[in-house]
């Protein structure tokens, strides 16, 4: 019988429908303005005791809390807010209480039902330009970039040194130069002369200090260049591979100026998380333990990351360091610890290889270099009154996480035991495996993009849509009678299939995305008004209504294809090609198109099926 589905068909189209409502349904609760409460170290707890007295410190600051809460088992507290305009203030407040052992960033906190997310359903998450966001600048350290790679080249001159029978006398570097003594003239010459023949960017000069001959070595300019933008193309490589671990959509990683990284966190996201990882420096550098004879100038002493043991002396000699590190992977020892599983690329193995070798029975020690920020009151004059204004600063701290005896020759692949427990096993293999960091890096500015234009931006889109849906839906139904108000009925279902897929698949909504889903209410309708168009001129050829109706659909198919085919290649190629506000409008079109040849054919067709299919009719009112 003509026009008339399977049952088994309208089955599937509510079933689709159905789910559609339930996904985009989560859309209707916004989150709730929050402050997010976790350890400065992932193996750092947030108990009870330090939740209270953040409210505490928040309430004090007048400001109301509206819940509170501990989260991931007691790895992070969130305290739920009534205004945005208090996120600020309140983050002050609690930094201010608990101090510098814990990070306390701005969050946005779910107000979705529990059945709903037991389902798996969440709202859309929205843009920078729509909800605000997190704004983080980045400074890199060049002059530690050069200091560090220094570090590692005065290792391999010195043992260029020893290879060649030349004895020298290690000194400290002084002003980014490394220093060798000499006993004589002779012997400081051969030295120069055979380290500009491997290492010709070596720029070298001599002085004669106390009797003794001092070859100093440094980089030239054009060296110095090289390594700073190695540094800072290699940390934006890792800042962009973390941001990526983590899961944020629609990020903004660029590089700012000769030496600072701007990073913007948009929509829904641990930002607490977000701001650890990306702080975290997580660079390394693996030296060789201190002999008992050994002369201070040449060693350094340093504590364990745990704690737990005494500090212990280290050669200054940097075997190699974390931006040799090519993969990571957490796992466990034989008697169930943690460890991290390292592979180094071939120069880090070399490296490491030449050393061991060399020094099996000694210990070696795996040191976590990392900027840790410092805040402190300082009385400055704002506005003529004096006042305590905070002032951060960054302090280097470097801490031993691993010291163990060489048993035999290592490779460039080997592991790191002595963690803290799984979860810092995790954070540190994910740091390393997101790429070693070239030079420390601290925050230098950190922010909240106010959600206030963004919030304006909503209002005006959803003004615009529904603007636009009641024109359309006014428009067709003036023009096709009942079959406009069914298409209207279908336009209703597209917008709302929409806002699902978009919510199922995380996308992500900006503000070129609203007028995305806008473009997408006049391509719906222009599939429906083919399809009745064409009914009509079946209907003006002499077919029966029901015939008419069923060559109507058919016939028109091939045309709505078509157009939309083309447009859907417009878009992937929008979305594969195109950045930020570009791929915002290529995600919402395309989504758009898919939902929009569903419900203009499919959905449109069950419903004339249901009003018309299988009547006897001598006209049709289109």
């Amino acid at each position: 019988m003509l026009n008339r589905y399977p049952l088994w068909k309208n089955i599937l189209v509510l079933v689709v429908l159905a789910i559609a409502c339930i996904y985009s349904v989560p859309n209707l609760y916004p989150d709730d303005p929050a402050v997010q409460i976790s350890g400065a170290r992932s193996a750092q707890p947030v108990s009870e005791a330090d939740l209270a007295r953040a409210v505490q410190a928040v309430q004090a600051a007048g400001i109301k809390v509206k819940g509170s809460s501990l989260a991931g088992q007691g790895s992070s507290a969130l305290l739920r807010l009534n205004r945005q305009d208090d996120q600020l203030p309140a983050q002050e407040a609690v930094r201010q209480a608990l101090g510098e052992s814990f990070v306390v960033a701005l969050n946005l906190a779910p107000t979705t039902p529990g059945w709903l997310r037991a389902l798996g359903a969440s709202p859309m998450k929205l843009g920078l330009d729509l909800s605000g966001g997190v704004h983080f600048l980045l400074e890199v350290d060049m002059e530690r970039a050069i200091g560090t790679r220094l570090s590692v080249q005065e290792s391999e001159i010195k043992a260029l040194l020893r290879k060649e029978r030349i004895r020298y006398r290690s000194l400290p570097q002084q002003d980014g130069r490394i220093q060798l003594g000499f006993a004589d003239g002779a012997a400081l010459e051969q030295a120069q002369r055979r380290v500009l023949q491997d290492f010709p960017e070596i720029v070298p000069a001599t002085v004669e200090r106390s009797g003794q001959w001092v070859l100093q070595l440094a980089y030239g300019e054009a060296r110095i260049r090289e390594i700073r933008d190695y540094a800072i193309r290699q940390n934006l490589t890792t800042v962009r591979n973390r941001v990526n671990e983590l899961g944020v959509s629609e990020p903004l990683v660029q590089r700012q100026g000769a030496s600072r990284i701007v990073v913007e966190l948009p929509g829904v996201q641990d930002t607490a998380e977000a701001k650890r990882i990306l702080g975290k420096t997580a660079s390394l550098e693996f030296r060789l333990a201190a002999l008992t004879d050994a002369p201070r100038a040449t060693t350094e002493s340093f504590g364990f990351l745990d704690g737990r043991r005494a500090p212990v002396a280290l050669e200054r000699n940097v075997i190699i360091s974390g931006d040799q590190v090519t993969d990571a992977q957490a796992g466990y020892d034989e008697n169930g610890r943690p460890q991290v599983n390292i592979r180094l690329d071939g120069q880090g193995g070399d490296l490491i290889n030449r050393a061991t070798r060399d020094n099996v029975g000694r210990s070696m020690a795996v040191l976590f270099i990392e900027q840790k920020p410092v805040t402190n009151l300082v009385k400055q004059q704002v506005d003529g009154v004096e006042k305590d204004v905070p002032v951060t600063t960054f302090e280097e701290e470097r801490q031993i996480i691993s010291l163990a005896t060489i048993q035999s020759p290592l490779g460039s692949q080997f592991r790191i035991t002595g963690l803290d427990g799984q979860g810092e096993s995790s954070e540190l293999a994910l740091l390393l495996r997101a790429g070693g960091l070239a030079a420390p890096m601290y925050f230098a500015e950190e922010r909240t993009i106010g959600p206030s234009l963004g919030a304006e931006n909503i209002r005006l889109g959803l003004q615009a849509s529904l603007w636009g849906f009641l024109l359309v839906a006014l428009f067709i139904t003036l023009i096709y009678k009942v079959f406009g108000l069914l298409a209207t009925a279908a336009l209703l279902f597209n917008m709302i299939c929409l806002v699902a897929l978009m919510s199922m698949l995380g996308a992500t909504l900006t503000l070129p995305g609203i007028a995305g889903i806008v473009l997408t209410m006049g391509m719906a309708v222009d599939a429906n008004v083919l399809i009745f168009s064409r009914i009509r001129e079946e209907l003006a050829r002499g077919l029966s209504v029901q015939r008419a109706i069923h060559e109507g659909f058919d016939r028109a198919y091939s045309a709505i294809l078509d157009g939309n085919l083309t447009t859907l290649l417009v878009g992937i190629v929008l979305f594969a090609m195109g950045s930020g506000p570009v791929k915002g409008f290529a995600v919402t079109l395309s989504l758009g198109i898919l939902t929009s040849m569903f419900t203009a054919i499919v959905v449109t067709r069950g419903m004339v099926n249901r009003l018309f299919g299988g009547r006897e009719m001598k006209k049709l009112w289109i």
